[in-house]
This record gives structure tokens, sequence and C-alpha cells, in this order.
């Protein structure tokens, strides 16, 4: 198991949102180290079974919500969109992305995870069990394609996400690494297990004193003493819940991708979250400047999306309410920061943080972000809900009309502006039009959206009406999301 360790010593981001406040290491010898090897080694992979119901009556709708995660940790997969029931989830979700938890309702869920862009490349398609009250996360694990190591599968782990205790902090690791053997992780300072013979689609927890730690990757062997492949740097929370991902590839030069091994660390729980009378906000992020290079969103100091492209909308995220410190720079280069301020989101209330304008002394409008709060209720259900927001830098007020009636959805919508209507769920044709008093004006573009009932969306009109006069060659188009689940 020979790895080259040169690059995999390195500081983790912890991908949870909520401000990581970290004690001195003191050591673990106090911890037990016999008890956490126990727990890691008898704890594995916990699937959820459907509730039992009686057979001799119909069974009513279970009620309440479940959470639930998605991971993308296939290391030979595009980015994907994942659908919960029918409905898009989350969009464009690259390799190490952890989601937000989404509230979804209790019961057997169709999940669907296709190629992103492509809701034909299906690559799984099933039922998911959830129960009320309970947090699951949903794991794209092992490789698309005929020579594949494992096959690729939703692995469907149960969050332990309740308090640690002060001053400790709960931590999980998951093998997702398709080519690597069952692991040890040990402590660098003084070479405690505190995982043993953790093979690939199992995982474990185990409770540690709050703190720094420097984390050793072996191969198993009976003494927990095999060759170091990787270790890494975490931060651990008093009070705070962590799953730590083992995933890409150990030897990629004799894999079909060039994803090296990596441990991708997710907080499982926010900092202060369960100590606050206020309830979270609810936040998710678009990226609609056309000439910005993919980006990356930091929350508080946190990264919480990476290597966002344009066009993409993330799933909602859970924030601590108040004012946060909202920066997005260019992704992989911290350095280069193209918006860094404070946005005030409130309890219980979802936001749309949507990246606009374009980048550079060129452009038809600067970039900045649009904060837009949005209405996740779902209408009747035989109604949706669709909101148009005009983010296209240098087209001018629009007019939004139906093609098969010319019945107009919405009237002069200029730059930065958004406006929301209630229509009979189906499938419609939307013409774009130049803004006129008799909303007549020359259709730019039109696309077909299909609309279900008791669901929200919201249309993005995003790029460049005139490409070719502008810093970038990205095309006029409608960027449609659901905001609500059916």
């Amino acid at each position: 198991m020979s790895h080259d360790r040169s690059d995999t010593t390195r500081r983790r981001v912890l991908l949870g949102i909520g401000t990581g406040v970290t004690a001195t290491l003191a050591g673990c010898g106090g911890t037990g180290n016999d008890t956490a090897t126990e727990t890691a080694t008898d704890t594995e992979t916990s699937t959820p079974t459907p509730t039992e119901t009686a057979t001799e009556e119909p069974t009513e709708t279970p009620a309440g919500t479940a959470s639930v995660r998605v991971a993308h940790l296939s290391p030979n997969a595009p980015n994907v969109d994942v659908y919960v029931d029918g409905a898009a989830a989350l969009e464009d979700v690259a390799f190490g992305a952890v989601s937000g938890y989404l509230d979804v309702p209790v019961g057997e869920r169709e999940v669907e995870i296709t190629a992103a862009g492509d809701p034909e490349a299906t690559v799984f398609s099933g039922a998911v069990p959830v129960e009320a009250d309970t947090a699951y996360t949903v794991a794209a694990i092992g490789e698309v394609g005929e020579d594949a190591d494992e096959a690729f599968e939703p692995l469907i782990l149960e969050d332990d996400n309740s308090d640690p205790g002060e001053e400790m902090a709960r931590v999980r690791l998951v093998h997702a690494s398709p080519d690597a053997p069952a692991v040890d992780v040990t402590l660098a300072s003084n070479g405690d297990a505190l995982y043993d013979g953790v093979a690939y689609g199992e995982s474990g927890y185990v409770e540690v004193p709050a703190g720094d730690y420097t984390l050793e990757v072996r191969g198993d062997t009976e003494s927990n003493d095999g060759d170091v492949v990787a270790d890494f740097d975490v931060s651990l929370a008093s009070g705070q819940v962590y799953t730590a991902f083992a995933a890409g590839y150990l030897s990629p030069d004799d894999e079909p991708a060039d994803t090296p091994f990596d441990l991708v660390v997710a907080q499982d729980t926010g900092d202060g979250m369960d100590d606050t009378e206020d309830a979270p906000a609810s936040v998710r992020v678009a990226h609609l400047s056309p000439n910005a290079p993919n980006v990356d969103v930091y929350v508080d100091g946190d990264a919480v999306l990476e290597d966002v492209a344009f066009g993409s909308v993330s799933g909602y995220l859970d924030v601590p309410a108040g004012s946060r410190a909202v920066e997005i720079t260019a992704a992989g280069d911290a350095d280069t920061v193209v918006f860094d301020g404070d946005v005030e989101v409130a309890a219980e209330t979802a936001y749309t943080i949507a990246a606009a304008g374009g980048i550079g002394d060129e452009g038809d409008e600067p970039f900045e972000p649009l904060i837009l709060e949005d209405d996740t209720t779902a209408p009747d259900e035989d109604t949706a809900r669709l909101r148009v927001v005009h983010a296209s830098p240098d087209a001018p007020a629009v007019d939004v009309t139906v093609a098969s009636s010319g019945d107009v959805l919405f009237d002069g919508v200029g730059y930065r502006e958004s406006g929301s209507v209630e229509v009979p769920a189906n499938d419609y044709t939307v013409e774009i039009r130049g803004d006129t008093e008799g909303n007549d004006g020359d259709v730019v573009a039109d696309f077909d959206v299909s609309l279900e009932g008791a669901t929200g969306y919201t249309a993005f009109a995003a790029g460049y009406l005139s490409p070719d006069d502008e810093p970038a060659d990205t095309a006029f188009d409608l960027i449609v999301a659901a905001d609500t689940m059916a």
C-alpha cells in the first residue's frame, strides 16, 4: 500500500455551517481507547427499515418529517442531480460535496440520481424508507462503468446527531474509497487506534475530547501498525458531531479517474444551534454570473459549497439566524475574493443568495449577490407557483408570456427584479419578450417548463442575451429550480 504522502497532510475545512470553537488537545489517554475502538468496529452501516403497518385496513400517510442529506463520493462519476419523489432536491453536485439536511416527508421516498443536466442518464433509482425525527445521509459511493472495483450504489446511513456532551465531540468514519482495503485510523500524537479494521461500505462512531487532531489512515493490521497511507488534520469543536468520509482512489494512476484519496469532513451539527431559542434559516446559493469562474462559498469562515459552476442552484442549507459573514471566492483560490459581506437571515425563513452580474471592468452590471426571500410553502394540489428572477446583465426589462395563449405571466421585470405567479400545474412553453406596453415585443427566447402541483419553482433568467458582444460566451438561459418538494 505505497502512497505518496507529500500532499495528503492538510487542514480539513469543515463543510457544515457554524463557527468551530476548538479546545487545546490534551491527548486521548483519558478517553478510554479500548472503548473508542470497540465503538467504531461494532457500529456498522445502519439501513433504516420501513415502519410496519396493519394489513387489515388502509394505511394512513405517516405524519412528520425526516432530515436527509446527500454526499457525492463516487470518484469517477460526473456531477449529479438528485431527485426525491420526482422533484429536483439537489442539482449539479460535485464529487466530495456534502449537502445540508433537507426536510423530507416520512415514509418510503423515491430517490433518483442522474448525471447533472441529463435526467435520462440515471445512475440510481430506488426507494429509501425514512422515519420521523431521524437524520439520514444518502452517500453515492462506488463507481460508474463496467470495470468498477465497487458498483455504484447509495449507502444509507442513519446519523446520530445527539449531543455528545460538553468538551466532547463525536466522529463517524465512513469508508467509501473503492480501491482501498480495510483501514485502521490512529492518532499521530500517541498511536492510539480510533477505528480498527473498517472495510469499504462500513462505518463507525467514536467520541473524543474536543480539540485538534492529526489522523493517520493505515492498512488494517492486527496491531494497528500498518503503513500510514495518508494523514489529515481535523478540528473538532465541543458538543459537535462530524462525519469523515474516506473517499477517492488510493491509487488513482490505476483507476478510471484521477481522483486522489481524501478525507471529506462534514459537520453534522451546527455550532450552538441547540442552545438558541431561534430556529435556523434556510439558505441556498445560485451561481448566475455569466463570466465568473466556478466559485467556493464560505459562511462564517466555513466552506459550505465548493466548485460551484455557472447555472448551479444548491439545495437549502440550515444556517443560524442572524448576521452571517458570506464570502465568495474563485474555486480553489481563497485569495481571489469576488464578494465579502454580511447577510442578515431570519429564523424559519428561506433565502436564495444569487451571485449575479459580471466580474471585471467590462461588465454591464457589477458582480454582487442578490438576496431573495423564498416562499417554500406548497400551493394547492393542482397549482404550481412560479417565480421569475431577472439575472441577465445585458438584457433589458422583459415580459414573459405563455406561447399557447399569449397570456402574460410577468410584465416589465427589470434586471435584479423578480415576481411570482400561481398557475395550473401543467407543461408550458414560456416566451421571453422585450418589455412593451402591450406585452407583444419580439420573442428573444422560449423555454419548455413542466410545473407540478403543490410545488413552487424559481426560474432564473441568466446568461448573456448577446454573448458575441460580451466578455464570455455564456448564452441566455432559463434555469429552473424547485423551491418545494411535492
